[in-house]
């Protein structure tokens, strides 16, 4: 195998880390809605938490993204 293409597939296998984050903020807006429908009166205090945590799976998965970006550069 060529070293372009090495690289290709490194860069390829460092996107991975988006499908992580996906699923990970799957499992937060999954796990609110469960908290919402047992206490509703905790809903505003559970809903900035689990933006705040969104925020930051996703942040894992753009940075994935721009390493896996820059590896094919």
């Amino acid at each position: 195998m060529e070293m372009e293409s090495l690289k290709f597939i490194g860069a390829g296998i460092a996107a991975f880390g988006m499908l992580g984050a996906a699923l990970g903020v799957g499992m937060i807006f999954a796990a609110l809605m469960n908290g919402i429908a047992r206490n509703p009166a905790a809903e505003p205090k559970m809903r900035g938490l689990a933006i705040f945590g969104a925020v930051f799976a996703e942040l894992m998965g753009i940075l994935s993204f721009v390493i896996g970006i820059l590896m094919a550069t």
